[in-house]
């Protein structure tokens, strides 16, 4: 091969043409020419993400960001996915960054199963990420507290903050001392179980009786248990109408012979008003009154003439009366 200008010219060229789709395919500009569905999705704000940005899925770049657009109070991020198999409708985007001073990107999470696949403009849901410069802003302002704190803790006011207490405990310190002889003391009386903490701690009447009363507690709700399904027993056997009290409350046949026996006794009373019959008679005729009147005066004569005759009158009345 002859090495003149044309050659040399056509090799540099080719490098050229080489170099730029290199650079073209790290920066995404063949995105444009791939074949992909386009999705949108609206944030309050976008930080630093740029056009060009790319769009990962669990770490794994299946587009870039195509435009970014202002849209009322939101901004609309167009995005160009080149793998759109996994993006499902409610997927949700946020824009994160890799590492303080990484490059920003756009995170899609996974969808359910059940929802549909993304078609092209369709609209996702995204979540916002706090601010890096919020929290910057928050990490400074504790940075100065925490400044201004060790500067206050000079070795004047950590004087002033812990001599009162110094003095406090110079002062108090026969005091002091017996208080925690006093509390070791006690201590030891608890390990031996003395007093009424130390039995309570040392002792196991105390968890004897508390168990036993659980237990019955138990056995008596287990009681009541059995009572409540007899009672529904008893009342589901009632509603079948079984046994005598389901007999009374489903059968008619009580009712029926109960309203007969109230309309004879009805019927009676009637009768007995209208004087029919010897107890109606007896109720509201009354010459029966009279005559058991007139009985009763004729009686009481007689026994007033039998007063007057005296024993042997009497006697001899009877025996006369006999033979």
């Amino acid at each position: 091969m002859k090495n003149t200008l044309e050659t040399r010219l056509g090799i540099f060229f080719a490098l050229a043409l080489i170099a730029a789709f290199l650079i073209m395919e790290m920066l995404g500009s063949f995105d444009f020419f791939r074949r992909g569905v386009r999705i949108h999705a609206q944030f309050n704000t976008v930080q630093e993400l740029k056009e060009g940005d790319p769009v990962k899925m669990a770490g794994v770049q299946i587009g870039r960001v195509e435009k970014i657009d202002l849209k009322e109070t939101k901004v609309d991020v167009v995005m160009k996915l080149n793998k759109p198999d996994n993006v499902r409708t409610d997927s949700k985007a946020m824009i994160k960054f890799a590492g303080l001073m990484g490059q920003n990107f756009v995170s899609i999470s996974f969808g359910s199963a059940k929802a549909l696949k993304v078609e092209n403009d369709s609209i996702i849901e995204s979540a916002e990420q706090p601010d890096l410069n919020a929290l910057m802003a928050k990490l400074e302002n504790v940075a100065t507290g925490v400044e201004n704190l060790t500067k206050s803790l000079s070795g004047d006011s950590i004087q002033n903050l812990l001599g009162p207490f110094t003095d406090f405990l110079k002062e108090n310190s026969p005091r002091l001392t017996a208080i925690l002889s006093n509390m070791k003391t006690i201590s030891a009386q608890i390990a031996e179980g003395k007093g009424t903490v130390g039995r309570l701690i040392n002792e196991d009447t105390l968890y004897t009786s508390a168990l036993a009363a659980v237990t019955n507690l138990n056995n008596t709700a287990d009681d009541i248990k059995r009572a409540i399904a007899q009672a529904q027993t008893v009342v589901a056997e009632i509603n079948e109408g079984k046994g005598t009290l389901g007999k009374l409350a489903k059968d008619d046949t009580l009712y029926k012979e109960t309203t007969t026996a109230m309309t004879n006794l009805r019927e009676i009373f009637q009768k007995i008003n209208q004087g029919q019959g010897t107890v109606g008679k007896i109720v509201n005729d009354e010459s029966l009154y009279k005559n058991a009147k007139l009985s009763l005066q004729k009686l009481d004569k007689a026994t007033e003439g039998l007063e007057d005759q005296g024993p042997l009158s009497v006697l001899g009345i009877a025996v006369n009366s006999l033979f």
